[in-house]
């Protein structure tokens, strides 16, 4: 028989932006339940004499798949008097993997815990029995015992990183997230240390208490080592929109729209509007239509906000082609000018334009001037033109510069690293 735990939660909400965050992901234990009619056959011989008919009728009965009858079997033995405590073992033992069959796994939890209690448990007994009370009680939401045989089993060199993850859902279960994440840790740190990517789940328990404790931090580092993990989009999704609400400056909120934009998580007309109007304030006319262009083409806008859209489409695209115009006159400028800020205001352009073959050529151009007031755009469209050209490592070696801007917030850095890690 084979048990699976699985991720349980306190209560069916959570907090704001949690919505996607799995609550059914496995943690896998592949436990034996069972086998002691074969058990019995190898210590037949230092079973006492007295006991051995009954024990007999229970091993046929067992293997003849009559459970209720080995049982009571196992019950006459048991009501004998001046038994051994090898005795008791192997008939708890016989009894637990009776009551398994019938269904009945409290009265299996029960006859397991009994037989590690009599003293007369070989090693491999008690690894075996400690493992199914641990399951069984478990799966019976007895968190607080579950909790002590786990531990019992990673005392007894069995720390494998499911082991620790159910002891710490188990701590979590029962409101004790300093230990829940303590636990986590381990089993996230055990995976790595046997080569293996950490279940989801482990990282989940640890978000749920951050959100549990509106730990804005904790959510931030839970969101980001999902990332790190999965790369998926939902993940990208609740942690931007968390960074965003305290990003602060329109110059910082654009940046953290430009990540949003190019993780595809736009999910709402207005993300798409307020994006397209901070690069128009920022002078960047060509990329606010694109921007509003794809938003319309997501199918987002709602009928109320068509108009306001068009609107904003209308006035980018005039902005934009007053712009093309000027091309070649920020082409003279950007070359005389000893300073790189203009060459780098031109690359955007380009970028905006989808030439970015022409974005990489004037930025880098732009770099070697020096003098550049905006690093921090400099780099990050340096990196998104190489991307565009499928030029993955110039990317990643263009973000990385970042952590060199100052002037960036570093939460801000970190997550366009963070971007840059899952580049391929």
């Amino acid at each position: 028989m084979r048990e699976k735990f699985t991720i349980k939660t306190r209560s069916p909400e959570a907090r704001v932006g949690s919505a996607r965050l799995l609550t059914g992901a496995a943690l896998t234990i592949a436990l034996a339940l069972g086998g002691a009619g074969s058990a019995f056959a190898a210590q037949k011989p230092t079973i006492s004499r007295k006991i051995a008919p009954e024990l007999i009728a229970a091993q046929k009965a067992l293997q003849g798949g009559k459970w209720s009858d080995g049982l009571q079997n196992l019950q006459k033995a048991e009501a004998k008097s001046g038994l051994t405590a090898f005795d008791h073992k192997t008939i708890d033992d016989l009894k637990a993997y009776a009551y398994v069959k019938l269904g009945n796994m409290k009265g299996a939890e029960n006859a397991w815990e009994a037989a590690l209690q009599t003293g007369a448990c070989t090693p491999q007994d008690t690894l075996r029995f400690t493992r199914a009370v641990f399951q069984l009680s478990y799966n019976a939401h007895e968190y607080a015992k579950s909790i002590e045989y786990g531990k019992k089993l990673i005392a007894l060199g069995q720390g494998t990183p499911d082991i620790y993850a159910v002891v710490g859902q188990g701590y979590y279960l029962t409101n004790d997230c300093k230990n829940a994440d303590l636990y986590m840790d381990k089993a996230i740190a055990a995976s790595r240390k046997a080569g293996q990517a950490p279940q989801e789940g482990f990282y989940q328990v640890k978000l749920r208490c951050a959100f549990d404790a509106k730990d804005t931090a904790g959510e931030v580092q839970g969101f980001s080592e999902l990332v790190r993990l999965t790369n998926k989009p939902e993940y990208w999704s609740d942690l931007l929109r968390i960074e965003r609400q305290s990003a602060g400056a329109d110059k910082n909120i654009l940046m953290i729209y430009r990540l949003m934009y190019n993780t595809n998580t736009m999910k709402t007309a207005d993300d798409y509007i307020e994006m397209a109007q901070l690069l128009g304030d920022a002078a960047l006319p060509e990329e606010a239509t694109a921007v509003v262009q794809k938003g319309l083409a997501a199918g987002v806008v709602q009928p109320a906000q068509k108009d306001r859209v068009n609107r904003l489409l209308a006035e980018m695209q005039r902005r934009s082609a007053s712009d093309q115009k000027g091309i070649p006159g920020y082409v003279r400028d950007a070359n005389k000018s000893p300073s790189g800020q203009l060459d780098v205001k031109l690359g955007e352009v380009y970028y905006g334009l989808g030439n970015y073959a022409s974005a990489v050529q004037v930025i880098q151009s732009g770099l070697k001037k020096g003098n550049v007031k905006s690093l921090d755009e400099a780099y990050v469209y340096l990196g998104l033109a190489y991307q565009q050209m499928h030029n993955a490592v110039a990317a990643k070696k263009a973000f990385a510069n970042l952590k060199t801007v100052t002037s960036m917030p570093k939460n801000i850095r970190d997550l366009w690293q963070l971007y840059a890690d899952k580049l391929s």
